[in-house]
């Protein structure tokens, strides 16, 4: 059982190195064709496009989604607040939906400004 499973072991290891060299005169012989390096130079410059154009969106959609969450945490602020002056909340309610209010907003606010810096960066 062990002979089996050195055999396998060789194989692979064989299988590695000739891939890794296969691989190596394949990316040689690309390197030296024009068509092939005018491929990869556009296609790396246009995943580097899609790829920042795809972070500014993420980071404003988050964005979106904090602020919507801020808004409805500034809801439940003047919900709570509107149950403390009557008598039936806690003062410390009112405080934990502010809070939450002024976090989500601050989240918001810094991904829509990170988003802006990124596409002035570039």
């Amino acid at each position: 059982m062990s002979a089996s499973s050195e055999h396998k072991s060789a194989t692979s290891h064989d299988f590695g190195r000739k891939g890794r060299a296969v691989l190596r005169i394949a990316g040689r012989k690309t390197g030296e064709n024009r068509w092939a390096r005018a491929f990869y130079r556009g296609g790396s410059a246009t995943f580097g496009s899609v790829r920042h154009v795809l972070r500014a969106l993420w980071l404003e959609v988050t964005g979106f989604l904090f602020l919507v969450l801020a808004v409805i945490g500034a809801g439940a602020t003047v919900r709570e607040y509107h149950r403390y002056v009557g008598g039936s909340a806690s003062r410390s309610k009112v405080a934990l939906a502010a809070a939450f209010t002024l976090l989500f907003l601050y989240f918001g606010a810094e991904s829509f400004l990170r988003a802006r810096r990124r596409s002035k960066r570039s």
